[in-house]
């Protein structure tokens, strides 16, 4: 299914391949738009490496337990080089993200309403 121009559910769906419930498909759009919007600034595929988890996937990998990716609302974009993310990260704050976490080989990216805090942290 797809959800926008570049995007589609399969990126944003559970590593274990169960079924994401529908109101987290509903956030899963709109936070799909919004890196649409990403995607069009910085004019490059964006590598999705985690998107929605189920509470079993999510402490699987060690998520924390009221993390964003439980309902659809964050996820992990691959960003393996520098320059990569200094250009994604820069995307990221001129389109309005303001939640913002920064490894090694990824950016963790959420629009978590009920977190109102901004923020921009390292793993």
């Amino acid at each position: 299914m797809k959800l926008t121009n570049n995007f589609s559910k399969s990126e944003f769906d559970c590593s274990c391949g169960c079924d994401m419930p529908l109101g987290v498909l509903h956030n899963v759009q709109k936070l799909a738009n919004q890196l649409q919007v990403l995607r069009n600034v910085v004019g490059t595929s964006i590598k999705i490496n985690s998107g929605y988890r189920c509470p079993e996937q999510n402490a699987r990998v060690g998520g924390k337990p009221n993390s964003s990716h439980l309902r659809g609302l964050a996820v992990d974009i691959r960003a393996n080089d520098s320059s990569t993310r200094y250009i994604v990260l820069n995307a990221l704050i001129s389109v309005g993200f303001n939640r913002i976490g920064i490894a090694s080989s990824f950016i963790h990216v959420d629009d978590d309403k009920s977190k109102s805090d901004k923020v921009v942290w390292t793993y």
